[in-house]
C-alpha cells in the first residue's frame, strides 16, 4: 500500500523519515494492546507525553479517541439473559410510550407531547431498569436517576406495566388538572410519590446530578452516611449539552473525582429542529470536553452487528471514512433507510470499503446497528462505568432519534414535533415490534398490558425485585428534628444598646449559634459561592472548616493570623467559589437530601441578592418543583445599602422574583429580632411540621442599633406586618406608614417629622413580607368571593390592621414599587452614598414626609401649601420624569 493511501496516514504534514522504525512502534503497541488491554496502552501514552513535557518536546496530544466503541469486543462483560422476554417488554413499553402521546394529542392537540426522545432511549433506559438502578430498600438507599425530561411517556409507560399507573392515568398524560392525570414531564410537586428530579429544563440535570453527587461524598466525608456505592445517573441528550449549564460544572466531578457519578448522553445527533453538529462530531466534540475535564468517557458508537466488519478491516479503512464523515450525513444515511444508498455514499467511497461490504444485501446495511440500541454493547458500558474508580464517566451513546417510528419520521429533522401518526404509521410500528392488536385495537391506538401472571410481567417484575423495588419512586416521609425554643437565639432579643451591626452580621451569629446546638449542628450546611469574609463568615473558618475532599495541601498565606483560611476532608462550609449557579445546586442537594438521603440537613446559602434568582432563577423554579426545604439569604440587599458598588451590585427587584414562587416565603426584616423570629418559625415549619417551602430571606450591611423585640408581636411577624408604634393622640389627622428592611429607619424618621412638625399623627408599621400579606389577602379574596349566602365576609390581615376608615397609607421599601403598590422606587440601581441614594430613589426620610403630606392633602385634610412648603424645603421642583429614569 503506497503512502498516500494509506488510511492510518492522517497527518500529511509531518514525513516519516524512517518507516520501518515506525512500523516497530506501531507493532509494539499493538502488542501491549492485545496482552495487557486498552488501560495499559492509555497509561504508556500518557507517560511518553509527559516525557516529551520534560524534554522541553510538545507535550500536547489528542483528547479524541478514533471513533470506535471504548470498549473492545473482546473486553466486553456479557449481558445474562436479554433474550426474548426482554426484547418483548421493551416492545411494549416502546408501543404504550407512543400511545400515551397519541391519545393525547387526538384528545386536544394542543396537549403534545413527545414520542422521538424517548423511542432513541428506550433500550439505555431498559438495561438500566433491568440490571443496574436500585431503588431503596431497608438494608440500602437507591440510585438517584436523572430522566431526561422529554422521555417521561416512557417511564410512564413502564410503571404502567409494572402496575404503578392505571390505563385511566395514561388516558389522563398532561391533563394534571384532573385527579390522577399524569404531568407532562418529571415534576415532583405535582407527582410527589413518583418523581424525584425536574428535569425537562434543559441544562439544570447535569449540574444538579453533579452537586448531587458531591454532596453524596461531602455526607461520607462528613461520618452522616456511610460509605456506598450510591450511584447518580443523569440521562441527558446530545442538543442539550450546549446549554452553558450542562458542560459548565463538569470540571468540578473531575476534579473531586466523582466516581459515583455516570452520564449517559444520548447521542442521537439531533437538536429539536434539525443536528447538532450538521457539519462536524457532537460525539468527538463531547469526548474531548469531557477527557479534558478529567472524566472518564466510553464511547458507545457501533452495535454488534458491525463487530465482524471491524475485524475484517485489517486497515482501517473503515474508521478513517468514519472519520471523514460528519453528523449530517449520518443522520441523512439512516432517515433514507436504502441500503443501495449507503453502500454508495458511505462504503462506496474507497474500493477498499465497498470491497468489504460486498457480500452483505441492502437489508443488512440498513441493519447496520447503533450502540444505543444494542443491549449487548450498552450492557458491557454502563457495567465499566459501575466499577470505575476515581474519575466520573460519561458514556457516549450513539442512537437514531425516533427509532422505530419508521413511516412517522425516523430520524428526519421533524421528528421531535412528532406527535400523530396517521393509521399506516402505527400499523408499521405494532408490525415492526410485534404487538398483539389486531387493526382495530391499533386505530383505536389501545394500551397494551399482558396478564400479570404472563412470562412477560413475570420477567418485568422480577429484574425489578432483584433492584430493590420500583424506580422512579420518591419517598416523601422524613424524621423532624428538634428544634429548640426562641431562647436559644436570645442574644437577638434582647436591645444592643449602642453597639451598631448589620442584620447580615446578626444573621452570621445566628448561624453560629445553631452551628454550636448540640441537636443541630450537624445538620447545618453554611453555602457561599465566594466573599465570606464580605459576609463576615471568616471567623467559621477554623472552627467548622470548608469541606474539600482532598483536605488542604498546602499550608495558607495567612495561617499564622487568628483567622486563617481553613479546608479539610470534613469540612462543614460549603465555599464554591465565584459560581452562583453551582452553589444553588449545591444548595439543592443539601435542601432535599431529607428525601434523597433520608437525612434532614439544614442549608443556608448566603450571597449577594443581586446575583440570585435572577441569575439563577430556573433553578429557584426547580427547588420549588423538588420540595427543597432550606434557608436563602439575599445578602448586601436592596438599592441603597450597598453605597458606592452601583447598578449591578443593586438589587431593587428579588423580592418580587421570589413572590412569584408559590411555595418560596420571602421577608425582607430590618432587625435582628425579626430576624431570629423568622429563622425559628422556618426551623419549625420545614423541620418539625414537614412542610414543603423553603425561605428567602434579604439581609443588609447597613450597621445600625438593633431595638429589643416587643412583646407579643410575633406572629405578625410572620403574617408580614406588626405595629411598631402608634400615633401620637391629639394630632390633626393621622397617616399609616409602612417600611421593611433597610428603609423601616427612614420611615420611623418620617414618623418623628410628621408628628414634631406637622402635628399629624402618623402609626407606624413594620412590614417584613409585602409577598405574604398579598397572599394572605388573595386567599382571603378568594374565600369570599366563593362564599355561600349564610357565610359572612372574612377580612384579610392587611385590613385588620389598617382598619377601614380613609387613612393614607405610604409604604417604603428599598424594592421596585411592584413590591408595595405606593412605593416610589424603580429602575435600575446607582453607586453613591447612602443619604444620596436614598433621596434619590426618594425614600428617605423627607421623601416619605412628603408622600404623606400629599396623601392627606389629596384627602382634603391638611392645606396644599403645607405640601408645597415641604417641597421648597428639600429643593425638589416640579419633575414629569422620575429621575431613576432617566
Amino acid at each position: 500500500m503506497n503512502q498516500s493511501s494509506d488510511p492510518s496516514n492522517q497527518n500529511t504534514s509531518v514525513t516519516d523519515i524512517d518507516p520501518i522504525e515506525t512500523q516497530e512502534w506501531l507493532d509494539s503497541f499493538a502488542d501491549i494492546l492485545q496482552h495487557d488491554g486498552q488501560s495499559r496502552a492509555v497509561f504508556l501514552l500518557e507517560q511518553l507525553r509527559h516525557q516529551a513535557g520534560l524534554d522541553g518536546g510538545s507535550a500536547a496530544g489528542s483528547i479524541n479517541t478514533p471513533y470506535c466503541n471504548t470498549i473492545d469486543v473482546s473486553k466486553e462483560a456479557q449481558l445474562p439473559d436479554d433474550g426474548v422476554l426482554a426484547r418483548r417488554v421493551r416492545a411494549l413499553i416502546r408501543w404504550n410510550a407512543m400511545a400515551i402521546v397519541v391519545r393525547a394529542g387526538r384528545l386536544a392537540a394542543e396537549l403534545g407531547g413527545h414520542i422521538a426522545s424517548y423511542a432513541s432511549a428506550a433500550t439505555l433506559y431498559e438495561v438500566g431498569f433491568n440490571y443496574f438502578f436500585r431503588a431503596t430498600t431497608e438494608q440500602q438507599l437507591g440510585d438517584m436517576v436523572f430522566i431526561q425530561g422529554h422521555s417521561a411517556p416512557g417511564i410512564y409507560a413502564r410503571a404502567f406495566l409494572e402496575g404503578r399507573l392505571s390505563e385511566q392515568q395514561l388516558k389522563h398524560f398532561r391533563q394534571d388538572t384532573l385527579a390522577g392525570g399524569l404531568s407532562s414531564y418529571p415534576h415532583p410537586w405535582l407527582m410527589p410519590d413518583f418523581w424525584q428530579f425536574p428535569t425537562v429544563s434543559m441544562g439544570l440535570g447535569p449540574m444538579q446530578a453533579i452537586y448531587q453527587a458531591r454532596f453524596l461524598k461531602y455526607l461520607e466525608h462528613r461520618g452522616l452516611v456511610k460509605p456506598s456505592d450510591r450511584k447518580v445517573w443523569a440521562f441527558l441528550g446530545d442538543g442539550e449539552m450546549d446549554e452553558p449549564e450542562s458542560l459548565g460544572c463538569i470540571n468540578v466531578a473531575g476534579r473531586e473525582h466523582l466516581d459515583n457519578l455516570i452520564f449517559v448522553v444520548n447521542c442521537n445527533l439531533q437538536r429539536l429542529d434539525g443536528p447538532v453538529r450538521g457539519n462536524g462530531s457532537i460525539i468527538q466534540e463531547l469526548e474531548g470536553m469531557f477527557r479534558g475535564a478529567g472524566w472518564h468517557v466510553i464511547k458507545l458508537i457501533w452495535g454488534s452487528r458491525w463487530d465482524p466488519l471491524f475485524a475484517k478491516d485489517s486497515d482501517g479503512w473503515l474508521l478513517k471514512r468514519m472519520h471523514e464523515c460528519v453528523d449530517g450525513e449520518f443522520q441523512n444515511y439512516h432517515s433514507t433507510a436504502d441500503g443501495q444508498y449507503i453502500r454508495q455514499e458511505f462504503f462506496g467511497a474507497y474500493p477498499e470499503l465497498a470491497a468489504l461490504v460486498a457480500d452483505m444485501t441492502d437489508a443488512e446495511l440498513c441493519d447496520l446497528n447503533r450502540g444505543g440500541h444494542d443491549p449487548q454493547k450498552i450492557y458491557a458500558a454502563y457495567h465499566a462505568a459501575v466499577r470505575h474508580q476515581g474519575q466520573p464517566t460519561v458514556i457516549l451513546a450513539k442512537t437514531v432519534k425516533g427509532y422505530g417510528m419508521g413511516l412517522a419520521g425516523e430520524g428526519q429533522n421533524t421528528t421531535h414535533q412528532q406527535k400523530k401518526m396517521d393509521l399506516d404509521a402505527l400499523k408499521c410500528f405494532r408490525d415492526r415490534f410485534d404487538i398483539p392488536l389486531d387493526d382495530q385495537a391499533v386505530a383505536n391506538v389501545e394500551f397494551y398490558r399482558p396478564a400479570a401472571d404472563s412470562p412477560d410481567m413475570q420477567y418485568l417484575q422480577a429484574r425489578r425485585q432483584v433492584l430493590g423495588g420500583y424506580l422512579p419512586e420518591r419517598t416523601a416521609s422524613s424524621s423532624s428534628l428538634p428544634i429548640p425554643d426562641m431562647q436559644l437565639f436570645e442574644p437577638l432579643l434582647k436591645s444592643s444598646g449602642t453597639r451598631e451591626f448589620s442584620t447580615t452580621m446578626a444573621m452570621v451569629r445566628i448561624m453560629n449559634l445553631l452551628l454550636k446546638h448540640q441537636p443541630l449542628k450537624d445538620h447545618i450546611v453554611p453555602i457561599v459561592p465566594d466573599e465570606s469574609r464580605t459576609f463576615g463568615m471568616e471567623g467559621m473558618f477554623r472552627q467548622f472548616k470548608i469541606y474539600a475532599p482532598e483536605g488542604q495541601l498546602y499550608t495558607p498565606e495567612d495561617a499564622k493570623q487568628l483567622m486563617p483560611y481553613y479546608e479539610a476532608k470534613d469540612g462543614q462550609i460549603l465555599e464554591e467559589g465565584i459560581n452562583e449557579a453551582g452553589a444553588f445546586c449545591s444548595w439543592i442537594a443539601a435542601a432535599t437530601a431529607y428525601q434523597n438521603h433520608q437525612l434532614p440537613m439544614i442549608p443556608f446559602y448566603i450571597y449577594y441578592s443581586m446575583f440570585g434568582f435572577q441569575r439563577i432563577g430556573d433553578f429557584a423554579w426547580a427547588a420549588a418543583d423538588m420540595r427543597a426545604r432550606g434557608f436563602l439569604l439575599g445578602a448586601t440587599a436592596g438599592r441603597t445599602t450597598l453605597a458606592g458598588e452601583g447598578l449591578q451590585h443593586a438589587d431593587g427587584h428579588s423580592h418580587v422574583l421570589a413572590s412569584v414562587i408559590p411555595n418560596c416565603r420571602s421577608y425582607d426584616p430590618a432587625f435582628a429580632y425579626e430576624l431570629a423570629v423568622i429563622i425559628h418559625h422556618g426551623l419549625l415549619a420545614m423541620y418539625q411540621r414537614q412542610e414543603d417551602v423553603y425561605y428567602y430571606i434579604t439581609i443588609m450591611n447597613e450597621n445600625y442599633a438593633h431595638p429589643a423585640l416587643p412583646s407579643g408581636i410575633e406572629a405578625g411577624i410572620i403574617q408580614g406586618m406588626y405595629q411598631l408604634r402608634v400615633g401620637r393622640p391629639g394630632g390633626q389627622c393621622a397617616v399609616h406608614l409602612l417600611g421593611s428592611g433597610a428603609i423601616l429607619r427612614e420611615v420611623i424618621k418620617a414618623a418623628d417629622v410628621l408628628e414634631s412638625e406637622y402635628q399629624i399623627s402618623a402609626h407606624l408599621w413594620s412590614v417584613t413580607s409585602f409577598t405574604e400579606l398579598k397572599r394572605e389577602a388573595m386567599a382571603v379574596e378568594r374565600t369570599n368571593r366563593l362564599r355561600s349566602a349564610d357565610q359572612s365576609l372574612q377580612m384579610s390581615y392587611v385590613r385588620s390592621c389598617l382598619g377601614e376608615e380613609h387613612v393614607p397609607v405610604i409604604a417604603a421599601t428599598d424594592y421596585v414599587r411592584a413590591y408595595a403598590e405606593q412605593i416610589r422606587t424603580d429602575g435600575f440601581g446607582r453607586s453613591d452614598t447612602r443619604v444620596r441614594l436614598r433621596s434619590f430613589f426618594e425614600v428617605d426620610c423627607q421623601s416619605i414626609v412628603i408622600a404623606a403630606l400629599r396623601a392627606l392633602a389629596d384627602q382634603g385634610n391638611i392645606g396644599e401649601s403645607v405640601v408645597q412648603q415641604a417641597l421648597e424645603q428639600a429643593g425638589i421642583i416640579n419633575q414629569s420624569t422620575m429621575p431613576w429614569d432617566i
